[in-house]
């Protein structure tokens, strides 16, 4: 444990200016409030805010937060105020501390969509100050060096998942490389501690082998670029045991395999010093085509700068270097704390910029946070935004979008702006139209097309690698969803009160807020619209005396056109997000159809005569009146489904296809069903207008030489 006297000799060594009564003061009364309590590791309790501020003085951070870490768990677990902190230490550190407990409270709770909500909590909390986080991962650093101690192998798996999935990560995106190296390598050795056993076997046996290569290596290094009249200082080191297992998940290699197990890091001292130190090294030693990597012109999120390269050097070793002026070392070494705003002095404007660079991420995550959506899917979004690697992209006027590996052009739209994203229906990459769904590589011109009639479809998340995007498509969706089953109830409860001889109008429509428990109209009508609320109930809820209405399939019409005004109308072939078509049963304009209110999801349209309709018999309240409204002047295509037996000779499907085309219609989708000698049954999408269109191909297909049987499959 460090004592009160190396702490501060630690704080003034690199912060002569530092408040030392104020470290001492705090030392003291944190000493005195906790008192007698012990740790499970039988450690009196206070030496672990001493550890705590003592691994903030390698971040060399300012006198508030050293003075937070001291007293960071006084409010939780002991007598300790906010006032009485406030008083004896001011307002910005009892601010501070006052953040860090209310993190620390979020942490007592290991389900998972407690721990979502959390999360959301935790990160509000600290983008108020990025100082609680500095704090919080300091605490939980100390907490995982001593987590051996605690006896419930359950609950050091939750914290060591916890640490892994939240808090490395969190260490990542500011930048503190040491920090989320150490936290990944304590969470791996608690998670799977055979691999990391064998890893370090396998570590022990190459240092036998090699004795003193890294030095070595590291020293021929160094003696080549002052060869070359270039000054530098090289570090070598051991990879981690976490990092090695992790390039070995994703290479897919073993550990056998595995060559580049240390790596090199020259520092130099300005920036065309870098790319001089890659020259020398390149054509010194050879490098490993694909393996060159510039952080400097393209930096990472988190503020990362260096230019890497991996090459066969000194000894035929296999070694990766990194190379980096002595600013960029202090950055990727201490992140975000290496552009400390809080320090004293004048501004640096460079380092402002640098900050506010690194700090955009947390931004992005709070904007996600404030327009809604579940704990658990704002989880997800922030883990995708965490962990990523990266590829660079460019507008068509030159600004770089940096996105994860593996994003597309919709995860570059949402990344210019919100409602580019939103409106987005195609793109260029590089000039040429390509598919929405295509992965980025480094260095694309990604230029989107836009419609403002456009809005984000649903599929879109089956091909989005961003949590801003998803989130912005679900947040869409969901408003979309919303509106269009308020129009869907309001068509119900029309078609309901109508059929009754009753007003439905919002005034009426209010009387049934309170008994149904809706905050207003628009909710009550959502509700209809999805089903959770039928429209007999806030009939008789308005009318007490109207007795409930009974449904079913003698109130459907003979034909479209023969079904009452007050019907469900079905428009397109979409139908909308409020009404959706039964799979596999492709009901076309002018057929017969009915729809099955599905609680929560809204209307699903059948064919009149589908068997699935069967099972919905005993429950008359479930099925609602639909009727085509299609506009005439309005080209429309709906799919629809055919069953071809053919010969099975040449250019029988030919003669199919070209018939398809000759009569307006495409083919989406076919299927060789079987295949024998003879013949053969082919399973035909098509899109048609309505059911005259496709009677009309039907009968041609019957009349080809080379068809056997055209007939509808029936569902």
């Amino acid at each position: 444990m460090l004592r009160q006297y190396e702490l501060v000799d630690r704080v003034l060594g690199y912060d002569p200016k530092a408040d030392e009564a104020l470290i001492n003061r705090a030392y003291v009364y944190a000493m005195k409030q906790h008192g007698s309590q012990m740790r499970a590791s039988g450690d009196p309790y206070f030496s672990h805010p001493i550890e705590v501020a003592g691994i903030l003085t390698e971040l060399k951070l300012d006198t508030a937060t050293i003075v937070t870490a001291l007293l960071h768990d006084t409010m939780e677990d002991t007598g300790s105020t906010m006032d009485e902190l406030t008083k004896l230490f001011g307002s910005q550190v009892a601010g501070l501390v006052d953040g860090v407990t209310k993190l620390t409270r979020l942490e007592l709770t290991s389900e998972r969509s407690k721990q979502a909500e959390n999360f959301r909590k935790f990160l509000l909390a600290m983008s108020n100050d990025i100082r609680v986080l500095l704090v919080k991962l300091a605490d939980r650093l100390h907490n995982m060096r001593t987590l051996h101690f605690i006896d419930s192998a359950d609950k050091r798996q939750r914290i060591a998942q916890e640490t892994m999935e939240i808090y490395a990560p969190l260490a990542g995106r500011m930048g503190i490389q040491e920090i989320r190296e150490e936290l990944e390598d304590l969470a791996f050795k608690e998670l799977n501690p055979e691999a990391r056993e064998a890893l370090l076997r396998r570590l022990n046996e190459f240092r036998e082998e090699s004795g003193d290569t890294v030095r070595q290596i590291a020293a021929e290094i160094e003696a080549k670029l002052k060869e070359e009249g270039l000054a530098a200082e090289v570090i070598g080191r051991e990879k981690r045991p976490y990092s090695m297992w992790r390039k070995m998940e994703r290479r897919g290699i073993s550990l056998e395999q595995l060559s580049d197990i240390f790596g090199f890091r020259v520092v130099v001292d300005e920036v065309p010093d870098c790319y001089r130190a890659i020259g020398i090294l390149h054509t010194s030693w050879p490098m490993v085509p694909g393996r060159f990597k510039d952080y400097i012109s393209t930096p990472k999120n988190n503020g990362y700068r260096s230019v890497h390269t991996t090459m066969i050097g000194p000894q035929k070793k296999r070694a990766e270097v990194q190379v980096r002026t002595r600013k960029m070392h202090e950055i990727a070494e201490y992140g975000i704390a290496a552009h400390w705003l809080y320090k004293e002095g004048p501004v640096d404007t460079e380092a402002s910029g640098e900050f506010a660079a690194t700090f955009s991420w947390l931004r992005q995550l709070i904007e996600m946070l404030e327009h809604g959506g579940t704990p658990e899917e704002f989880m997800e979004h922030t883990k995708l935004q965490m962990f990523s690697d990266q590829v660079f992209c460019f507008t068509p006027n030159g600004m770089l979008i940096t996105l994860p590996r593996g994003a597309t052009p919709i995860d570059f739209a949402y990344a210019v702006h919100t409602e580019i994203g939103d409106t987005c229906v195609g793109c260029k990459i590089n000039g040429r139209h390509m598919p929405l769904r295509t992965r980025l590589e480094n260095g694309d011109e990604v230029e989107i097309i836009r419609s403002q009639v456009q809005r984000p479809s649903p599929a879109w998340e089956a091909y989005v690698a961003t949590g801003k995007a998803r989130s912005a498509i679900r947040r869409s969706i969901r408003a979309a969803k919303q509106a269009e089953f308020s129009r869907l109830g309001r068509q119900i409860l029309k078609s309901a009160f109508e059929a009754a001889g009753k007003d439905a109008s919002d005034t009426i429509l209010e009387r049934a807020l309170g008994p149904l428990r809706k905050s207003d109209v628009a909710e009550l009508l959502a509700s209809v619209g999805d089903g959770t609320v039928s429209a007999e109930q806030v009939l008789h809820t308005v009318y007490p005396e109207e007795p409930l209405a009974k449904r079913g399939r003698k109130r459907v019409g003979a034909n479209g056109k023969d079904q009452r005004n007050g019907a469900v109308r079905v428009t397109g072939r979409g139908a909308g997000l409020g009404i959706q078509f039964a799979p596999d049963t492709f009901p076309l304009p002018g057929e017969r159809i009915v729809g099955i209110m599905m609680p929560g999801e809204g209307v699903t349209v059948y064919p009149i005569d589908a068997p699935t309709l069967e099972t919905f018999d005993g429950e008359p309240s479930r099925w609602i009146d639909v009727t085509w409204d299609i506009d005439p002047e309005v080209p429309q295509t709906f799919p629809a489904r055919l069953r071809v037996t053919a010969r099975n000779e040449v250019g029988s499907l030919g003669h199919i296809a070209t018939l398809i085309a000759d009569y307006g219609s495409n083919i989406s989708n076919l299927t060789l069903a079987q295949r024998d000698a003879d013949f053969y049954d082919l399973q035909i999408d098509l899109d048609v207008r309505d059911i005259k269109h496709l009677t009309r191909i039907m009968s041609a297909l019957n009349g080809l030489s080379c068809v056997n049987t055209v007939a509808r499959p029936r569902h």
